[in-house]
């Protein structure tokens, strides 16, 4: 496939995703915000593992999807059965795990089946399900969860496609050759420029919030949405894999999209509340 044509296909998915982001958020009612947001969980989970399995290591993965998807149901249907809800679904997934993996015979990669599925229901599972309590989450001068849900993907996606546009027209450096070839330094300064210019164009929808503090705030998106990006292309490199997924024709994987979102979506929710919120 020519670079000209995977373009292509990478410009016609994106502007469906937009458009069906846009729809979910301001139109669609809240429970199909809930189940789209629920179901990328499962989808980047099943890849995640996916990626795991192809490096030949025995996994649970049914129980890893199980409780995966179990987070970001009870975050957005509110089912709290005790304090710190969360991490009593991973550790009750960390004992399961654990008594599962003893009816194996051959148990040479207990430690690695054990802790990669752990690590896929935190990675995936529990970093994107802030997105749920990011569109929940009003305070004054911020009229709605949904803006705040628009300038994480605005200030995320638009680092991405920033970073995708500026170092393919102008990369010269490579930022770490061994984990991303295609990376530039000229990218990382786009991405980023792009990252806050996508949050200061809300800045009109969110009169309660400062410009600086949006500009602040899609800086530190930036950053963060490109060591997600930075860390999955790691996770790839390592499974020997182009994309997590093939699913989303030109862009790859459910995962691949995800990716900065991993990153971004808890640092955003947590400078919210610490910054927004409390002013």
């Amino acid at each position: 496939m020519t670079s000209a044509s995977n373009l292509i296909r990478r410009l016609i998915t994106g502007s469906a995703l937009i458009g069906a982001i846009v729809y979910v958020l301001f139109w669609a009612p809240i429970w199909v915000f809930g189940f789209v947001t629920i179901a990328f969980v499962g989808l980047g989970l099943h890849e995640f593992f996916g990626l795991i399995e192809h490096k030949g290591i025995v996994i649970e993965r049914w129980i890893g999807l199980g409780v995966g998807l179990l987070i970001p149901a009870s975050i957005f249907w509110q089912f709290e059965p005790t304090k710190g809800w969360e991490l009593f679904f991973m550790l009750f997934a960390f004992f399961v795990i654990f008594l599962l993996q003893l009816r194996h015979k051959d148990n040479s990669q207990a430690i690695l089946g054990i802790s990669t599925v752990l690590f896929g229901i935190f990675y995936v599972s529990w970093c994107f399900s802030f997105l749920i309590k990011l569109r929940f989450t009003t305070a004054p001068g911020i009229p709605d969860g949904r803006w705040l849900v628009a300038l994480l993907l605005l200030s995320t996606k638009g680092g991405d496609i920033g970073a995708y546009t500026v170092g393919s027209l102008f990369g010269k450096h490579s930022l770490i050759r061994r984990v991303s070839p295609s990376k530039t330094w000229e990218g990382v300064i786009g991405g980023l420029l792009f990252s806050v210019g996508g949050a200061l164009a809300l800045w009109k929808v969110l009169p309660g919030v400062p410009p600086v503090q949006l500009a602040l705030l899609g800086l530190v998106l930036g950053i963060f949405g490109q060591l997600g990006d930075l860390s999955e292309s790691m996770l790839k490199r390592d499974s020997q894999v182009k994309d997590a997924g093939q699913i989303l024709p030109g862009m790859g994987g459910i995962l691949d999209v995800l990716d900065s979102l991993l990153f971004t979506s808890p640092i955003c929710y947590f400078y919210v509340r610490k910054f927004f919120v409390g002013m």
